[in-house]
């Protein structure tokens, strides 16, 4: 159903015959129709329909209505924050829609399932759910379910920390809805979901005027369609925006809007809004209208205890803020000691690192020198410990994307050797010391604090994951990806592994077209890896040269030449037990029966040789040249 003027006229009109209608398989016909759209409008009103829809089901069973009935129940417990019940209603809609639904059906409920798993806390199981989806769409492709697929992905690469995945996914679902002709209802609200989660990753990266203008956005889309879902949320997100920019009069506007929602779920944000708007009162000098506002958002926090004490000890702390400024110095010191030991309770040292700091500039204003040097002390201890949470978090979540980018890969192994289809297993599989390695460097940027550096490097290393496994289901890539994924696996290796011990090259002869000339994926990275791991790994200045010519019009000569120690002295090292026992070369031999399978129908010889360098004046091994006879496959621009 369509948002706007139409969708407003249908539903009256439904409604006017519903009022009338009597008999009882039409009522359920016209429930069903009505319900699909105030679940996302009138949260009341759906209950009252889904509460009729219910009864009737007892008298007539159509299965099209009965999993309409569990979705739209679902969508309703979501949205009052009962996950449990939720995800027990989308269950027995999956059950019907297993037996009896197409696999367009259900990819739309396990992508919506995936999102109760996230809110759930249940990563592993919404990643599963998500890849069944993904597999029905490679059957039954579907824009409309690309994008809100895309979406949940994004969302859970978010919840993982991963915010450039996040964001790249984010921004193609909203691409993809723009684009539909014709958008339902639904699709709005998706939309509304992608911008959400787009203010979320701005915010967290402290772009705030960006996030601002992503929260904005949510708020045009459900405004203008009627979406009433988590509206609260919404305002409250725009307003905590405008009050980090000190801009507190937009704030104030939109915690208002907070205010007259009157959504009964929405019980916390109303006590944020409430909060939020006395501390911006403060800050325009209204003191005891702040106050006000303070108490009133208290008084709400304690009818939903759970999680409420991080926010009494930001009232308590605004609350000796404002009592400072306006010299009650003994009401200061006792709200900033509450608010000191509603922060020390629950072990978040931002917030105890903020009421010390705030504190010694309170002692300081007074000339109390001695407090302001044991607060500002105290203040150095606790911002110590909240550098420590932050890193421990993010290693948290660096060690959580590596085991979901792991199980990936070993889920992807395995559906390949259950097809039989061993040759694609190679382009799943990465020497794990390569991986281990890169994760323990950024580790230590991590820990050094050095997180410009560690962003930059996670963000390569997720994205050198990322297409090794969207490459693995691929037969043919354009040989323009295949060189980016031999870029991002040699600027790892230089920066994170060899640490300025290796230099690499990469040229392409100018007569090949990259962007429409087709390789098989994944064909040199094996060769690559080979003339690190054998020739360049004990190399104080070691050199890696790949490049790409045409040996004819349908043939590439990838040439992969090092300067490394050579295979003599590779294998004399690796019999003597030494430091190469532990890399198993078995890349390289998957990919020349690959390449025997590629040549088989063509008259090509010899299509890898592999030469041993010496040095033209003392004789001695220099390194290892390997060419690689790749066959070309044309591809249209949009293949890739």
């Amino acid at each position: 159903m369509t948002g706007g003027a139409t969708g407003t006229s249908r539903l009256k009109q439904w409604e006017n015959k519903l009022d009338k209608e009597s008999d009882p398989i039409r009522r359920q016909v016209l429930i069903d129709n009505l319900t699909a759209h105030y679940v996302y409008t009138d949260t009341n009103r759906a209950r009252q329909l889904l509460a009729e829809q219910d009864a009737l089901l007892l008298q007539w069973t159509n299965f099209d209505i009965q999993l309409n009935y569990h979705y739209y129940c679902a969508v309703i417990e979501n949205q009052l924050y009962h996950f449990p019940q939720a995800a027990q209603h989308y269950l027995d809609a999956l059950i019907l829609a297993e037996e009896h639904g197409d696999g367009t059906r259900r990819a739309d409920l396990y992508i919506d399932y995936s999102g109760i798993c996230m809110n759930l806390d249940r990563l592993d199981e919404a990643e599963t759910w998500l890849e069944k989806a993904e597999k029905l769409l490679r059957q039954w492709p579907d824009e409309r379910l690309t994008a809100r697929f895309k979406c949940r992905e994004g969302f859970l690469r978010l919840h993982y920390g991963d915010l450039s995945t996040a964001t790249e996914l984010l921004l193609e679902a909203d691409k993809i809805i723009l684009k539909l002709s014709a958008r339902e209802l639904k699709d709005h609200y998706f939309l509304s979901l992608v911008h959400s989660g787009l203010g979320k990753i701005y915010e967290r990266s402290g772009d705030i005027e960006r996030s601002v203008e992503a929260y904005r956005n949510v708020v045009k889309i459900c405004e203008a369609q009627g979406i009433r879902v988590r509206m609260d949320w919404h305002y409250l997100n725009v307003g905590v925006g405008y009050m980090s920019l000190s801009e507190y009069e937009p704030a104030e506007l939109f915690f208002g809007k907070v205010l007259e929602t009157g959504d009964d779920a929405g019980l916390v944000a109303r006590a944020s809004a409430l909060g939020n708007m006395g501390y911006c009162r403060f800050r325009r000098g209204l003191f005891d209208e702040a106050l006000f506002l303070f108490q009133q958002a208290e008084a709400l926090f304690k009818e939903k205890p759970a999680g409420a004490t991080y926010n009494f000890s930001i009232i308590e702390g605004w609350r000796g803020s404002l009592f400072a400024e306006t010299g009650q110095t003994r009401k200061a010191k006792d709200h900033f000691a509450k608010a000191f030991e509603y922060a020390r309770q629950i072990e978040d040292y931002k917030q105890l690192s903020s009421i010390c700091h705030d504190v010694a500039t309170f002692y300081a204003a007074r000339r109390d020198y001695k407090n302001a040097y044991d607060f500002q002390k105290l203040y150095d201890q606790m911002a110590e410990r909240y550098r420590e949470q932050v890193n421990r978090r993010r290693l948290m979540e660096l060690e959580v994307r590596y085991e979901a980018e792991k199980k990936k890969q070993e889920a992807e192994m395995l559906r390949l050797q259950a097809s039989k289809l061993q040759l694609k297993a190679l382009r799943a599989q990465m020497n794990p010391h390569f991986m281990y390695n890169a994760l323990n460097a950024i580790q230590q940027f991590i820990t050094s604090n050095e997180t410009g550096s560690a962003a930059k490097y996670l963000a390569r290393f997720a994205q050198l994951m990322r297409r090794s496994l969207e490459y693995s289901d691929l037969e043919i890539i354009p040989l323009e990806k295949e060189i980016e994924f031999l870029e991002d696996y040699l600027f790892l290796n230089e920066k994170l592994r060899f640490e300025g011990r290796l230099q690499y090259r990469i040229t392409v002869d100018d007569e090949i077209e990259e962007d429409i000339c087709g390789v098989p994926t994944m064909i040199v990275q094996p060769y690559v890896e080979n003339s690190l791991e054998h020739g360049l790994r004990i190399k104080e200045n070691g050199l890696i040269d790949v490049h790409f010519s045409l040996a004819d019009d349908d043939t590439i000569l990838c040439v992969v030449e090092d300067n490394g120690i050579g295979r003599v002295k590779a294998r004399q090292m690796q019999r003597a037990g030494g430091y190469f026992n532990d890399h198993r070369s078995r890349g390289t031999s998957i990919t020349k029966k690959r390449l025997q399978l590629l040549h088989q129908s063509s008259d090509k010889g010899i299509f890898v040789r592999i030469i041993d360098l010496k040095d033209e004046d003392s004789g001695m091994p220099s390194g290892t040249r390997v060419e690689i006879k790749i066959p070309i496959v044309e591809i249209s621009v949009n293949d890739g």
